[in-house]
């Protein structure tokens, strides 16, 4: 957990089938809601099925990066009700920097499916943005980078390709009751991470309420 970073580069090493059944049979361990197990894996390999998905990353990019340029939080969460704060057509004209991606070039794409017939979004009717359907994916799809990780690969959890889900839909045969959780990219990383920088757990934990002290340890002379 503390070596798994996000990669994005890899070498041209290829993933037998046999490995990637490896990964996804640790993977499939993973807590869900009701152990329904909603989830469902299209592994992609094909090259010229790999490019249109890279493209289609690339225009949910373009439009991410339209929001950092005007100094916005992209598709803010506390937002998603409201019409969105920047010209998406103008944004997915301008190409992003790294264009075309890493996705078409990645040995193998796995593309996470959830299955709405057969999990529940608890939070539902709220008046905010519901989060916990994802509950049934989420912990799945971090397994397979920690299985991946285990045997030498890496990759990322990628959400920006759900702005072109109808066309990611058609091009994979996606049932409509069918909804992308995320898409992970993997292989073999150019460069190995063995040292991650994240926030302290007194900056985002309290005790007792929210606004309540940071919970501390008597690791934290020793760190």
């Amino acid at each position: 957990m503390r070596t798994t970073p996000a990669s994005r580069e890899f070498t041209a090493d290829d993933i037998p089938d046999d490995v990637l059944y490896d990964i996804l049979e640790h993977a499939r361990f993973a807590p869900n809601g009701g152990n329904r197990q909603a989830w469902r894996v299209v592994v992609v390999r094909d090259a010229p099925t790999k490019q249109r998905i890279g493209e289609l990353y690339d225009l949910g990019m373009r439009e991410y990066l339209g929001f950092a340029r005007a100094g916005l939080v992209p598709f803010r969460a506390a937002d998603a009700a409201r019409t969105p704060a920047i010209d998406l057509d103008a944004a997915r004209a301008v190409p992003t920097p790294n264009e075309p991606s890493h996705v078409a070039t990645a040995p193998v794409l796995v593309v996470v499916l959830l299955d709405t017939r057969a999990c529940s979004s608890v939070d539902s009717g709220l008046g905010r943005v519901p989060v916990t359907a994802g509950g049934s994916a989420f912990p799945f799809a971090h397994n397979i980078l920690l299985a991946a990780r285990d045997v030498g690969l890496g990759g990322h959890l990628t959400s920006v390709l759900a702005r072109q889900e109808p066309a990611l839909r058609a091009l994979l045969h996606v049932p409509d009751h069918f909804v992308l959780a995320t898409m992970i990219p993997l292989g073999r990383p150019v460069r190995e991470v063995t040292r991650l920088r994240r926030a302290e757990v007194e900056e985002f934990t309290t005790v007792g309420s929210f606004d309540g002290p940071p919970l501390t340890s008597d690791h934290d002379e020793a760190r």
